[in-house]
């Protein structure tokens, strides 16, 4: 397994995933151990490094990110009256993919809220 979460675990299937919102190109799914009560995530379904190192991406792939980015943080904010959208890189980006959160509400402790 390599350090890719997605491309290893979310994007083949192994790992079964809640989709959220999905496009040819995006998937969006309830994160597999939420941080937040509400926590998704948002991934190109190909291989994206980071925000800053697209690969052989180009700025298109990106747009389409963002566009489900959008459309999930919209519904997340009309839903729960707030929304965060965070995205990591370097050291702070456990899986190199680039991926992006979309959370509502206070961490969860132990699992819980």
């Amino acid at each position: 397994m390599t350090d890719d979460f997605y491309c290893d675990e979310a994007l083949s299937g192994r790992t079964p995933v809640e989709v959220v919102a999905e496009t040819p190109g995006v998937l969006a799914f309830h994160h597999t151990r939420p941080y937040w009560p509400v926590h998704i995530v948002v991934v190109p379904k190909r291989h994206v490094p980071s925000l800053i190192d697209l690969g052989d991406a180009d700025v298109d792939t990106v747009h389409a990110v963002l566009a489900v980015v959008r459309d999930v943080a919209a519904r997340v904010t009309a839903e729960h009256g707030a929304a965060r959208v965070v995205t990591n890189l370097g050291r702070y980006q456990d899986s190199k993919h680039l991926h992006f959160h979309v959370s509502s509400g206070e961490p969860l402790r132990d699992g819980r809220p």
